[in-house]
């Protein structure tokens, strides 16, 4: 069975974890609050197909050690969608070397903010020639002349169509007009 790690995986991203349960991943998903991850359990309708990994991710050592567990209980991570705050400067990495412990073929999705400056962090980031690294940008809408930020329905949806399309860099509504952000 496929592998999947969501980061965030039981709020923004929370239709995008049962999206690839549906597909056919396990899905191992890194959260905070044991309450939505039960929420989000029961929704799967499945344990099975679930590993809730109950972390903050920016403890480094127990990132390391739930990462090294699942993987060890569920078989190789073959896609990673990761919503990292920038507060977390080591999460990344540290899934990063995780998963690419075995070396094998992997796709990491790595979901930014509508600051961010998409290559610049391309750059700063270490990636292993076996893993294929894509963004996904988030935006804002802007309605009636009105602007607002996405919804969660629209960030999943958003993430799933950039898994389905594999483009280098995806943005889910719009970053430009930088001064019309809500």
């Amino acid at each position: 069975m496929k592998h999947a790690l969501v980061v965030g995986g039981t709020g923004m991203l929370s239709e995008v974890s049962l999206w690839l349960i549906s597909q056919g991943y396990h899905v191992s998903i890194i959260a905070r609050n044991a309450e939505r991850m039960d929420k989000l359990v029961k929704r799967a309708g499945t344990k099975h197909h679930v590993t809730p990994l109950l972390v903050d991710y920016t403890d480094g050592k127990k990132l390391q050690e739930k990462l090294k567990n699942t993987i060890s209980k569920n078989g190789e991570i073959d896609l990673v969608v990761a919503w990292i705050h920038s507060y977390a400067t080591e999460a990344l990495s540290i899934i990063i070397d995780e998963v690419s412990n075995r070396k094998h073929r992997w796709q990491l999705f790595h979901i930014l903010s509508s600051r961010s400056n998409t290559e610049t962090i391309r750059e700063h980031i270490a990636i292993p020639h076996f893993c294929t690294y894509y963004q996904v940008q988030l935006g804002f809408i802007i309605d009636d002349s009105c602007s607002r930020w996405l919804t969660n329905e629209e960030i999943s949806s958003g993430v799933i169509e950039a898994i389905k399309k594999k483009e280098n860099v995806a943005t889910i509504g719009q970053v430009e007009l930088r001064e019309k952000r809500p």
